[in-house]
């Protein structure tokens, strides 16, 4: 995906200046009846409109992947069909932005598990596999008190996760030394059927929002 947003959430495909004006009226000498007959009209097609107005778009076909967990065993997209789906890039040496965003997504799986809901897994690919092997993905979920039964850490051979990072719209490129990388942060969500429906750039996104369109897609 080679689109950018300029707001960290991107879920809209309408602006509000094309958004058809519901609602509005004037007096046509209409009976009453048919004045209350195209009110209800009015009231029913802004109620369709409000529904899709909230509902996430599909953005397109979520990328495939099939990858080395953290318990070293391999993960597909696949065979996460039928849960809902968060997938974000960082590596572990990182010691800036990748430990907050896990520390915002590890928030948001928190209070999924609090309320109960099941259905949403969370996926971080590493995008320096050479040295994040599954010991160190596992001892770095660890240090961040993720509940592994929700987690994947991923990873791989450097040039395949590479670009599955630019399929997913995320930009990677290698620094000179070893233990560092360039890269985006862009979090997708992924329904059950593995479509892509709003991806969250870097990490200034509200995680209170993000809760709310993983539950909305649980429970589509």
């Amino acid at each position: 995906m080679n689109a950018r947003f300029a707001s960290s959430r991107i879920a809209r495909l309408q602006t509000q200046s094309q958004r058809p004006a519901y609602g509005r009226s004037e007096s046509n000498g209409l009976t009453p009846l048919a004045a209350a007959l195209a009110a209800l009209c009015v009231l029913f097609v802004s109620f369709l409109a409000a529904a899709n107005q909230t509902a996430l778009p599909r953005i397109g076909a979520a990328p495939a992947f099939a990858l080395t967990t953290h318990d070293n065993t391999q993960l597909s997209l696949a065979s996460l069909r039928g849960k809902v789906v968060a997938v974000t890039f960082l590596f572990t040496t990182c010691q800036d932005t990748c430990p907050v965003l896990t520390a915002k997504l590890v928030n948001v799986e928190r209070k999924l598990s609090a309320s109960g809901e099941r259905d949403v897994t969370f996926v971080a690919i590493s995008v320096m596999p050479k040295h994040d092997t599954p010991q160190v993905l596992r001892k770095y979920g660890k240090a961040h008190g993720v509940d592994f039964s929700r987690w994947s850490f991923l990873t791989g051979d450097a040039a395949q996760i590479h670009k599955l990072a630019q399929q997913y719209g995320v930009f990677v490129r290698a620094k000179k030394t070893e233990d560092e990388v360039d890269h985006g942060f862009l979090t997708s969500l992924i329904d059950r059927d593995g479509i892509i429906r709003v991806q969250y750039m870097g990490t200034r996104f509200e995680p209170d929002e993000m809760l709310a369109d993983l539950r909305a897609l649980a429970r589509e």
